[in-house]
């Protein structure tokens, strides 16, 4: 894969120099070019069409919001890593909703640019490798778990049937021994289970206390 190309706006001469500093630590990109004005960026940008925009906030002629705004309505194809010191609530939910990649607050580690930057790049190896994608790509793309079905060893599918079938028709807080006697299995083998569906969220447990020794726990579905 060639060298990811990379557009810096940033009116600051000293954070650009940062900027350019972390850039050029990173393997597999190249700075095509940088510009300390709005208005300079857009020219340029609509030339070179670089894959990557590190684009501040707040520039002399015109806010970075108004140039991201300008390069989507225009549809080009270059995606936007906002580097600001702007930290207030709409402002980083307007960057995110128009589709900014990442939003790295002033001032940062090295560390964190270099995360942005690295998932940037590993995001745009899916969309050179593929042409279509399914759902668990889409998924795994977004940071979206995937929620696995399957049972840990020892336990399977018939039994955690008969368990969540009891539970989800009575509706009733149950202890482990009398959900045993009712579905006819081992105390032991049911608790197993209820436990396991309890780190999953699926039943919650409820503690009662007696006058003496341990408290009784009573499961019930969610």
């Amino acid at each position: 894969m060639s060298k990811l190309s990379v557009f810096i706006v940033e009116d600051d001469p000293m954070v650009l120099e940062i900027n350019k500093g972390f850039l050029n630590k990173m393997i597999g990109f190249q700075l095509v070019g940088e510009s300390i004005t709005g208005r300079d960026a857009y020219e340029k940008i609509k030339v070179k069409k670089p894959d990557l925009i590190l684009l501040d906030m707040f520039l002399p002629d015109m806010t970075g919001m108004d140039l991201f705004l300008k390069l989507r309505s225009e549809r080009i194809p270059s995606d936007i890593i906002l580097i600001t010191a702007a930290r207030d609530a709409p402002t980083v939910q307007e960057a995110l909703r128009f589709g900014a990649s990442d939003y790295l607050i002033k001032p940062f580690r090295f560390e964190r640019f270099e995360k942005a930057l690295q998932q940037y790049k590993n995001s745009s190896k899916l969309f050179t490798n593929c042409t279509a994608f399914n759902q668990e790509d889409i998924d795994s793309w977004l940071g979206i778990q995937q929620e696995s079905n399957e049972l840990p060893k020892g336990l399977n599918n018939l039994t955690m049937k008969q368990i969540l079938d009891y539970l989800t028709t009575y509706r009733v807080a149950i202890t482990s021994e009398q959900l045993a006697q009712n579905v006819g299995m081992a105390r032991v083998t049911v608790r197993k289970y209820l436990d396991f569906l309890a780190t999953k969220g699926t039943v919650s447990i409820e503690l009662q206390y007696g006058t003496v020794g341990r408290p009784t726990k009573y499961y019930s579905i969610k």
